[in-house]
């Protein structure tokens, strides 16, 4: 069993990703009224978010539901994911890198199908952490329990020596409930000075 682990979510604190407005630009582009491309296509988005679609389906439901031709759905996407990835927490990955060796380093994070081919190649999440646990591969997303029992799983430690971090009020709450401690992010100063409390311990 590990002894003590630190595990993150991905979007609001290992990537900043602001609203670039994508969606509104292609709603106009469209000539579409506001809130259409979410009306047409929120059940895809939950369908990626737990696996049940892969990426071809997610295109041509694209295609199909806002009558985008292949390479608009391909500019589509792009944006998508542009927002999706945003930039890395550089300090706070940085951090985390040297740290490891010294504690168990775990990612839970709501994702979509294709984020773990795109975040390995940009971000290399897959050489900070030891263990990644994405809800399109678990098909479970937080702020159901059974994700954070999946990742302490994963980690191979008890919950109460696991600490999660997360931008989600709902989500660390959530740890919380199963067991885990719990830090909002907020900014990285606290959140360093939160994961140095557990890893030294009372």
């Amino acid at each position: 069993m590990t002894e003590t682990c630190v595990i993150l979510d991905v979007g609001g604190v290992l990537e900043f990703t602001p609203d670039t407005g994508w969606v509104q630009r292609w709603e106009e582009r469209l000539e579409l009224p506001r809130g259409t491309v979410h009306a047409r296509m929120h059940d895809i988005w939950q369908a990626g978010s737990v696996g049940s679609i892969g990426e071809q389906g997610v295109h041509a439901q694209v295609a199909v539901r806002l009558g985008l031709d292949a390479a608009q759905v391909d500019a589509f996407m792009a944006d998508l994911w542009t927002e999706y990835l945003g930039t890395p927490n550089v300090e706070l990955i940085d951090h985390l890198r040297g740290l490891r060796g010294s504690c168990g380093l775990g990612i839970l994070s709501n994702s979509f199908v294709g984020a773990r081919e795109r975040e390995t190649t940009l971000y290399h999440f897959d050489e900070l952490v030891e263990q990644i646990v994405y809800s399109h591969e678990l098909g479970i997303e937080k702020p159901d329990p059974r994700a954070f029992e999946a990742a302490c799983a994963a980690m191979g430690a008890r919950p109460e020596a696991c600490l999660f971090i997360d931008d989600a009020a709902v989500n660390v709450e959530a740890a919380r409930a199963t067991g885990m401690q719990a830090h909002l992010f907020e900014d990285n100063a606290r959140t360093i000075t939160r994961i140095a409390a557990h890893l030294t311990g009372p």
